[in-house]
């Protein structure tokens, strides 16, 4: 096996996703633990001894206890490198989060014992199965009072319409559940009382189902009904299948508690053993296997100030295939020239160190002038292709943004359109309008939260803000291809013309209905909730 293969075969990306408050963070944090990333683990909600949580970095989640932004974590656990792309929890953050799961090979799904399925993960476990990503599920929280484990199982497939298979099982009763029953070992854990309050591992004994002392140990109703339920997934459960898994159509399902570090090194080797390693990537060129020996990757993600002080700005590139070396040149497709990758940087969280190598599954920050955008690939000169592009959402909140102090502008403008680059939000300019101010669109209300708050702890500049009426946004074009102007569109004035960074035309309006009416009176328009390009490229790539 060639070096290359070898550390392949050791990558696993994955992210986690899962509903506001269900846990993801605390088992982040956890799985840091467990891989000597970190010693002690601080629980999100305790906020008494002031830790924050590791993968939350800016102030903002950290005064809120939300993640708003994609994290990237990186450790080595068993003779695996692993990724970790903490995504954000908040509903109104699913763009970031969406851009986020084009990155990763597998998504962990955490399921709140007590609430089941839950808005959010309904939402992102579609972005998942449309992209055929294989889904781990772990249900959370144990440690309280909840559903009952079948009810679990029956709530996922009617749902999320996905089948899971159970690789352990909750010895107790609801809220006092005292260990887990490992399927495919048969073998029993039982785990001692968590004293340290979920901040150093927990202990536990093994011991096969069948020694003659079980029962004893267990308890006899415990044991009683732990052997019927086996007994009823092995006669009427789900068979497994690898291959089923790997095309996201069975989930893996595992029982414990982050918090209490119930089960949790358990489904850390478990899930390692079967998740993927890296995965081929749809191309103009094809498919592009990770082992093809020219370097290949895009950037997935965009963030200014991760260090205030220096105003840096880094762009985070998966590698997809080939060997990343510190210094190489590349060819950035989309600025159409060669640069050379000078300062690779590894993070865990705000701890970051520069790196000369990495393979395909990591993920590496690149300093960025300016230069990089949402999507881009970057490849060898002598293999020139693009990467399948990145879905766009249209924005469904509008606000007229400026500058509280005139003589701030420039601060205002170079801070706004920063944010726009990571992708936080989209700017567009209102038709025979002045400078001064700019309409912002966003997927949520929150954004509008984060804008205000890092234009003026980053860029020292206070904003006024207006909310607009309108909910729907829509590109233009006529089907001849003559220019999109106010004067050449019949019902112009039902809503807000106006042009995006690219000088394309768009048009605000308040619901379906007024969109409707403009469109039965300009039969020759064309209407896209994304840019044309952007929709003319998805469905080639199909």
């Amino acid at each position: 096996m060639s070096e290359l293969q070898t550390e392949i075969q050791k990558r696993r990306t994955f992210a986690i996703i899962s509903h506001p408050d269900a846990g993801k963070t605390t088992l982040t944090e956890k799985l840091l633990l467990y891989g000597g990333a970190i010693h002690l683990a601080g629980s999100i909600k305790s906020r008494k001894t002031q830790r924050h949580a590791v993968s939350d970095w800016m102030e903002i989640e950290k005064q809120r206890g939300i993640s708003v932004t994609s994290s990237v974590l990186q450790f080595d656990y068993a003779g695996c490198r692993i990724n970790i792309l903490d995504t954000p929890g908040h509903q109104d953050f699913s763009e970031d989060t969406y851009r986020t799961l084009m990155a990763v090979d597998s998504a962990v799904m955490i399921i709140d014992v007590a609430k089941g399925v839950e808005a959010q993960t309904k939402k992102l476990f579609k972005v998942c199965k449309q992209r055929h990503i294989p889904i781990f599920t772990f249900v959370n929280k144990l440690d309280r009072f909840g559903k009952a484990p079948l009810e679990l199982m029956e709530e996922i497939e009617d749902v999320l319409g996905i089948r899971s298979y159970p690789m352990n099982w909750p010895i107790g009763t609801d809220g006092h559940y005292k260990g887990i029953y490992h399927r495919e070992t048969e073998k029993v854990e039982l785990f001692s009382e968590d004293t340290s309050h979920g901040q150093e591992e927990r202990e536990s004994v093994i011991f096969d189902l069948k020694d003659p002392k079980a029962k004893e140990i267990i308890g006899d109703t415990d044991y009683q009904a732990l052997l019927d339920d086996i007994d009823l997934l092995d006669v009427a459960g789900e068979q497994w299948s690898m291959d089923k898994v790997n095309k996201g159509e069975l989930t893996p399902m595992f029982f414990g508690s982050a918090m209490t570090n119930f089960g949790v090194r358990g489904f850390l080797e478990e899930y390692l053993r079967l998740a993927p390693a890296p995965q081929p990537r749809m191309s103009s060129d094809g498919l592009i296997s990770p082992d093809d020996e020219k370097f290949s990757g895009f950037i997935f993600k965009i963030q200014a100030n991760m260090n205030p002080a220096h105003h840096d700005r880094l762009s985070f590139i998966r590698i997809c295939s080939g060997k990343f070396e510190r210094g190489m040149s590349v060819y950035h497709m989309q600025g159409g020239k060669a640069v050379k990758l000078s300062q690779p940087q590894q993070f865990l969280a705000q701890d970051r160190q520069i790196i000369d190598t990495a393979y395909p599954g990591d993920i590496v920050g690149l300093f960025d002038p300016g230069i990089f955008g949402i999507g881009d690939t970057l490849c060898m000169p002598s293999h020139k292709f693009k990467f399948a592009d990145f879905p766009v959402f249209p924005p469904e909140r509008f606000a007229r943004v400026s500058a509280k102090d005139t003589m701030k502008r420039k601060q205002f403008v170079k801070g706004i359109m920063q944010l726009t680059q990571e992708g936080a939000v989209q700017l567009f300019q209102q038709a025979g309008a002045g400078m001064e101010s700019y309409i912002v669109g966003t997927v949520g209300q929150l954004q509008f939260d984060v804008l205000e708050y890092r234009l003026k702890s980053e860029y020292n500049t206070e904003i006024v803000m207006n909310m607009q009426p309108f909910e729907v946004a829509r590109w233009l074009r006529f089907k001849d291809n003559r220019p999109v102007t106010p004067e050449s569109l019949r019902g112009a004035d039902r809503g807000m013309f106006v042009y995006d960074m690219k000088d394309r035309p768009v048009l605000l309006v308040n619901n379906e209905w007024a969109l409707g009416w403009i469109q039965d009176n300009n039969p020759d328009l064309e209407m896209f909730p994304v840019p044309p390009e952007k929709q003319d490229a998805e469905d080639d790539m199909k």
